[in-house]
């Protein structure tokens, strides 16, 4: 008898859903310093929980529920099973606890499985892509969305005697996730997802939850799914629960009934970063997801600069390096705050067929304003040693940025992510040299013969100038180096100077620098 094979898994948070309903009539019939103490005491065990005051990683969030099944959700994500015990335990201590009752709960643990990636499963490999390892992360510590909507659901894998799903070969089981992943994708940056295990922890084999600031996403991605044979042949559900999403601080207005204002939802929740999935990567499947889902006021200034996701590892360095560009009057951004945080990706992929592929991409994310800018850049008529394009995503926080390249190492042909190649080596990255139009020429002119300059320099290694595709007068230089040092004596030198001054006349800003190590 042939035993099948079982994807492996790793497991990260546990999650609760803590469902309760509220007895309207206590509620109506109490006084009103009963009902206050409650209001504040409720306020305080919820604030608390979402600022994670209990625990040092973890993340929380209160929802209305519509219909019947329900009132309220309360929704934790903590390293332990002890942090989620404490937290269950202490709302029973609460002066609003009296006036509710549990109708339902659900228990998991967040989880990724070998049909994402074996090599992160293989003690002998290394996963190699950033983006993928990233993802890896988001999915086993996720954060929730700030978006409005939620809608929560159990399911197992069929077993029956037509359609049994652990009965079918690995690579079968893989190729009906990435179909179902497929659909998914086409809903990144309007459904978000969090989907964990609950095998031995509770009656189903997973929760799936769904994050929209549209209900009618959510209907239309499971609508959709429901034609896959991943669902209609091998899924079974259990019951659907919905709501939206509130700040603690207004559970007054939902107690009495009131209109609950959205207001403040981003002062209660200031770190969440919302983390949706694009493999199909689980036994449960892919619904879809974003690579953030918490706003905020975007800024599509083409003069910002690039701060890689990797730099904190060399934060001193880096300030040091800030510093003396600072003193040969060279701006090179600051490291917090201003600068906006990239995912650059080369790719092998013709031009026009990788733009198709991003547009996409782009026109999801561009649901979320921590999404500052997604372009494609190719090699210029002057400047493109590698011949590869590039595409280039900008986020206001690092952690969407992260996501994003999950969803962006997808791309066709993706050959690197900058600063993964080439580790014994040191690069720098220009972005955004926005020309004036009638400079354009002058300034690509002044590259080619930097270009020739470069070549003959200790140390060089490549120089590129690639082109947006959309908009032929905003441009990047990417260089690398043998060293640090290599790259701060071109920096040194008076050529660079005469470039610096130059731009000063041809650019629309000055451009910032990036180094990514």
């Amino acid at each position: 008898m042939e035993r099948r094979q079982p994807p492996q898994t790793d497991e990260g948070w546990y999650v609760l859903h803590d469902f309760r309903s509220i007895d309207w009539d206590a509620w109506r019939d109490a006084p009103e310093r009963r009902r206050t103490r409650a209001i504040e005491e409720g306020i305080e065990y919820l604030s608390a929980a979402e600022s994670v005051a209990d625990a040092e990683e973890g993340d929380s969030a209160t929802f209305a529920i519509l219909g019947h099944k329900a009132d309220l959700l309360v929704l934790h994500l903590r390293p332990t099973l002890e942090d989620v015990d404490a937290l269950e335990r202490r709302f029973e201590q609460t002066a609003l606890a009296e006036f509710t009752e549990r109708t339902d709960s659900y228990v998991s643990v967040t989880e990724v499985s070998g049909y994402m990636s074996q090599d992160y499963f293989d003690d002998d490999a290394e996963v190699e892509d950033t983006g993928i390892a990233r993802y890896i992360e988001s999915r086993l510590k996720p954060e929730i969305p700030d978006s409005e909507f939620v809608n929560f659901y159990p399911m197992n894998k069929r077993r029956g005697p037509e359609d049994n799903w652990y009965d079918l070969p690995f690579d079968e089981r893989a190729e009906h996730l990435s179909s179902h992943g497929d659909i998914g994708r086409e809903y990144a940056g309007r459904v978000t997802q969090i989907i964990s295990g609950s095998l031995g922890l509770d009656d189903f084999e997973w929760g799936v939850t769904l994050f929209a600031d549209d209900p009618t996403d959510v209907k239309e991605l499971l609508y959709e799914m429901r034609f896959d044979p991943s669902s209609s042949r091998f899924a079974e559900f259990g019951r659907f629960l919905s709501g939206r999403r509130f700040p603690p601080e207004n559970l007054r207005p939902f107690l009495e009934g009131e209109r609950i204002p959205q207001d403040g939802a981003g002062d209660a929740h200031p770190h969440a970063e919302g983390h949706g999935g694009h493999h199909g990567d689980s036994d449960a499947g892919h619904h879809g997801g974003d690579s953030s889902g918490h706003s905020h006021s975007g800024h599509h200034g083409e003069s910002d600069s690039s701060h890689h996701g990797d730099s904190d590892a060399h934060g001193d360095d880096e300030s040091g390096i800030r510093s003396e560009l600072e003193d040969m009057d060279i701006y090179a951004g600051q490291p917090h705050g201003e600068d906006v945080h990239a995912v650059v990706l080369y790719s092998a992929a013709d031009v026009e067929e990788l733009f198709e592929e991003v547009d996409g991409l782009r026109t999801n994310f561009d649901h979320y304003d921590t999404h500052v800018k997604t372009a494609v850049y190719q090699p210029s008529e002057v400047g493109g040693e590698s011949g590869e394009n590039a595409v280039v995503s900008l986020w206001e926080t690092e952690r969407a940025a992260n996501t994003a390249a999950g969803f962006l190492a997808d791309l066709p042909e993706v050959v690197r992510q900058a600063g993964d190649d080439e580790a014994d080596s040191w690069g720098t990255m220009g972005m955004f040299y926005t020309v004036k139009p009638d400079h354009r020429s002058d300034f690509t002119g002044t590259f080619e013969d930097a270009a020739g300059l470069l070549a003959e320099m200790d140390g060089h290694r490549k120089t590129d100038l690639l082109v947006n595709r959309e908009d032929e007068n905003d441009m990047f230089i990417a260089s690398r180096w043998d060293s640090r040092e290599d790259a701060m004596q071109f920096f040194r030198s008076d050529a660079f100077a005469d470039a610096v001054e130059f731009g000063r006349d041809v650019l629309v800003d000055r451009p910032r620098h990036v180094f990514l190590a």
